[in-house]
């Protein structure tokens, strides 16, 4: 098949042929119409985590199924699916129940096993879904990881509706994705970017106020914070905490490390929640609500060619909302 490979990490991508896996017999694989960015794209080429190399990209992916395994009994040939981009063994399913990404198996499509920047991609049943009503080949694409992310994200601090939510450095799919869920729980949702034209835009999404990431405060006392930047953001972040305030953590794109205030974190009874990618069950409670209507916040697609040109306006923090691959029609 056809497909963006790493050879080396870190190191970069290349278009080329690579031999298509057999398939086993409880996995689909799916003819990509559409796929899109993740942080893991770029985190991967820089050895942040290493991936079993060659690998192929793309933590999401939407198409129609081409073929099925011997075991597989709840979809066939022509269906149109998307791929649930956390992968869990059934053992650590029965173990964890909604906490199956805490189990030692547990996998991400694109990051640990190939992904969906390809002709083809293989998935176990159970990670598949059928592509919700009336929403675009790109909505399904772009909704997986981020909304699946930030769902966990609001799920694990307990969000409350009329409760205040701060997203930090809206812009990635997962902060849009943020900003959407938490008001459709009935939160008030305040924003920062150190772009005026995301701030615009992210009050006409629906922010009650947006402010300059760049500033050393933002007059906020949010109960939850939405956190994914890390360091060059961290002492505005936790200053804007109410006492008993939660912050949940998924990411750290401006580095690894923070400092913290141990007297502060005591005595204001902060809450420090990390997450990552949900369960089954939150996936499925995701994709009923993107068939419900739920908004999906694209910023660009981009022809599967033109990759690497989509990298690089991630890699420059341009986007607002994901940036979907489209990939070529059937023959």
């Amino acid at each position: 098949m056809d497909a963006w490979i790493l050879d080396d990490s870190p190191g970069t991508y290349r278009w080329g042929e690579i031999e298509l896996p057999p398939l086993a017999a409880d996995e689909v694989r799916v003819r990509v119409v559409t796929s899109a960015l993740n942080h893991l794209d770029l985190w991967i080429t820089r050895g942040l985590p290493r991936p079993k190399l060659p690998h192929v990209p793309g933590c999401d992916a939407a198409g129609v199924i081409e073929s099925v395994g011997s075991a597989v009994t709840d979809f066939g040939e022509g269906d149109e699916v998307v791929v649930n981009p956390g992968i869990s063994p059934v053992a650590d399913i029965v173990a964890f129940g909604n906490n199956s990404p805490l189990g030692p198996g547990f996998t991400i499509l694109g990051e640990h096993v190939w992904g969906g920047h390809a002709t083809f991609v293989h998935a176990p049943e159970r990670n598949i879904v059928h592509r919700p009503a009336n929403r675009t080949w790109a909505e399904c694409a772009a909704y997986p990881i981020a909304y699946l992310t930030a769902y966990r994200m609001l799920k694990r601090a307990r969000l409350a509706a009329g409760e205040t939510v701060l997203v930090v450095g809206i812009g990635s799919g997962v902060a849009c994705a943020a900003l959407t869920l938490a008001r459709h729980m009935g939160a008030e949702v305040v924003v920062t970017s150190r772009s005026e034209a995301k701030r615009t835009e992210a009050l006409a999404m629906g922010a009650v106020a947006a402010y300059d990431s760049a500033d050393r405060s933002w007059p906020v006392h949010a109960d939850v914070v939405v956190e994914s930047v890390g360091p060059a953001t961290w002492q505005q972040s936790t200053r804007s905490l109410k006492p008993g305030g939660r912050m949940v953590v998924c990411g750290s794109t401006s580095g690894p490390n923070v400092e913290i205030s141990m007297p502060r974190l005591f005595f204001k009874q902060w809450e420090i929640i990390g997450s990552t990618v949900g369960s089954y069950q939150e996936f499925a409670e995701v994709t009923r609500l993107i068939e419900g209507g739920l908004p999906v916040i694209i910023d660009q697609s981009f022809a599967v060619a033109d990759y690497p040109a989509a990298l690089q306006r991630m890699e420059g923090a341009q986007q607002l909302g994901n940036i979907v691959i489209e990939h070529p029609p059937w023959p």
